[in-house]
Order: structure tokens, then C-alpha cells, then sequence
């Protein structure tokens, strides 16, 4: 009797579980729905303020959720805060209309992941929620280019940066672009591999295990609220 193979792909995981932070009820309906749809994620709760939020969440233990900023009562980067304190590894995805640096920093100084705008198709919004439940840190490519702009001005980029060789600057640069590291590896001409190689590098050298975290580094942000 002949032995079977096993195939050499893995199981397909459990669905990615998903909480909104939303008072906007034509989005939250929208997102939760599109959610649920998809195979592969599902949504445990939609929430329109941060005090419901505060509640249902660490009893419902989402691998992901998206928060929104403007809320009424208690602020979204508040939630975040006050959620991190209470759960460290929940992921935290800002969902907002809000693209300006001191938004953008004060969400990733509460402990945000990822910062997305709210007109991010619902396609890349999966991709978001994908990146940062595997540990990434995922960003719209506008608000991407305002970290970097800003963290290339701080005094402390020059200390930072000479610790990467150009090809690391590179790596990095595309990263802060919010390429898919498929696009990157055809860009630079260089092989998955040697990408991921590139990443563990630059991480390494900057103490850190994701580009957010470099970029707060960067920008000495107050983490105390983390």
C-alpha cells in the first residue's frame, strides 16, 4: 500500500478575528460586513465609542482591531492606550481621516501598529489586518511618507542612519514607501531571500522589531504611555 504525501503546504490558519472602533454607523456596518464576507476573517464587535470598547474588547480578545480617532467621549489614541495597558499584544490598526504628523506619532507613542485612512480600499484594509496580525506595521502610503519626512528631519537620523549600509537605507526607504516586498524585490533586483535578509539587518542594527518602532525610535517619541 502506498504511503500518502502530505502536502507541503500548511493548513489554511483560523479566521483572523477582527473589533471595530467606530462611531460613524454606515462605516462600522460597512467594514463589519465586508469582514464577515471574506474567508478567512471574521468580526467579533463593532463599538461607537471607547468606553464600550474598553469593556467588550479584552472579553471578546480580537487578534486585531481598528480604531478609529475622532470618538465621542474618550479619543481613539486614549482607547489605545488605556487598551495596551490591559492587553501589551493586541494589535492596533488606527482607522481614520486624520493624516497629520502629530496625530499619526501620538497614536504610535499610545502603542498603535498600524495607521491606515479610512479611503484605504477594503482589499488593501485586508492586507493591513494580515500585515500586522503576522507582526508588521502597516501604513497608508501618504501617511508612510509623512513619518519619514519627519523622522529624516530629526536630529537623531544621522546617528541612525549611519548605522545601515546604502542598501539598508534603500530596504528602508521602500518599506517607508508602504511597497509590497514582492515590489520591492523586483525594484531592487534582488531575491525574497536577500530582502528579508536586508529587513533583519536594519532591525537588528536599530534595535527594533518593526518599522513603526523605528520610526517612534527615530523621532523620540514619549513612549510612555506603551
Amino acid at each position: 500500500m502506498k504511503s500518502i504525501k502530505r502536502s507541503k503546504w500548511p493548513v489554511q490558519p483560523v479566521n483572523i478575528s477582527v473589533c471595530i472602533v467606530e462611531d460613524n454607523l454606515e462605516l462600522r456596518d460597512s467594514v463589519s460586513t465586508y469582514l464577515d464576507a471574506v474567508p478567512g476573517f471574521c468580526c467579533l464587535g463593532a463599538y461607537e465609542s471607547a468606553e464600550e470598547a474598553l469593556i467588550q474588547i479584552p472579553l471578546r480578545r480580537p487578534d486585531v482591531v481598528l480604531m478609529d480617532i475622532n470618538l465621542p467621549g474618550m479619543s481613539g489614541i486614549d482607547c489605545v492606550r488605556e487598551l495596551k495597558r490591559a492587553e501589551v499584544r493586541l494589535p492596533v490598526i488606527m482607522l481614520t481621516v486624520y493624516e497629520n504628523s502629530d496625530q499619526v506619532f501620538d497614536a504610535l507613542a499610545a502603542g498603535a501598529c498600524g495607521y491606515m485612512i479610512k479611503s484605504t480600499p477594503q482589499e488593501k484594509l485586508l492586507e493591513a489586518i494580515r500585515e500586522v496580525q503576522n507582526g508588521g506595521s502597516p501604513m497608508s502610503s501618504n501617511i508612510a511618507r509623512k513619518v519619514v519626512q519627519s523622522f529624516l528631519r530629526n536630529e537623531q537620523r544621522n546617528q541612525s542612519m549611519e548605522r545601515l549600509s546604502p542598501r539598508e537605507q534603500q530596504v528602508l526607504e521602500q518599506l517607508s514607501k508602504g511597497f509590497p516586498y514582492k515590489q520591492i524585490s523586483a525594484e531592487m533586483e534582488i531575491s525574497m531571500g536577500t530582502l528579508h535578509t536586508y529587513i533583519r539587518r536594519v532591525y537588528e542594527k536599530l534595535h527594533v522589531n518593526c518599522r513603526t518602532d523605528a520610526v517612534v525610535k527615530y523621532l523620540g517619541v514619549d513612549q510612555r504611555g506603551r
